[in-house]
């Protein structure tokens, strides 16, 4: 098994793979045109060159990036595939010198065993305010948030109207 960065014609197979972990409530639904855009967040995963797995790195600039989207093929699970598909990320976000690496997760003991630390959800408000609010759970959400790194002390915010806002946390 390999990582590599997803390219546009891995588009569709990472729209059926994390579509076979929404249906449950695992991970949220992704479009095949959120996929499109998103398409440089992406990493997969391989083995004899087809694909098993995927995860995506989201930044919001050196003080936070988000680990989303981790699935492996259930055939494949359970041989090191999601831990490799994780550092492939972390690796990236060393790259862009982010601080903070979050990630919402209902099985947060593997990822404790990479090195992440349950936070409170409070902290993250840039993903709360992207994802979290246009999310059905919203108001009874069971995802543990998790942190890897030096939590922010404040989150760029979209403004309403025209522009951005830094809010002190």
């Amino acid at each position: 098994m390999r990582t590599r960065e997803a390219l546009l014609p891995d588009a569709e197979r990472i729209y059926e793979l994390i579509s076979s972990y929404s249906t449950d409530g695992t991970l949220l639904p992704r479009t095949l045109a959120e996929i499109y855009e998103n398409m440089l967040d992406f990493v997969v995963l391989e083995d004899a060159r087809k694909i098993i797995g995927c995860g995506a790195l989201h930044l919001y600039g050196p003080h936070l990036a988000e680990i989303r989207s981790i699935t492996v093929d259930q055939q494949y699970q359970k041989r090191g595939g999601g831990g490799l598909l994780v550092q492939s990320l972390l690796s990236r976000a060393r790259r862009h010198e982010v601080r903070c690496i979050c990630l919402f997760t209902r099985g947060p003991q593997f990822f404790a065993k990479l090195g992440f630390e349950i936070a409170r959800r409070d902290d993250l408000p840039e993903k709360i305010n992207k994802d979290c609010c246009v999310c059905p759970r919203y108001h009874c959400c069971d995802e543990v948030a998790m942190v890897k790194g030096e939590l922010p002390r404040f989150a760029i915010l979209p403004e309403p109207g025209n522009g951005l806002v830094k809010l002190q946390v």
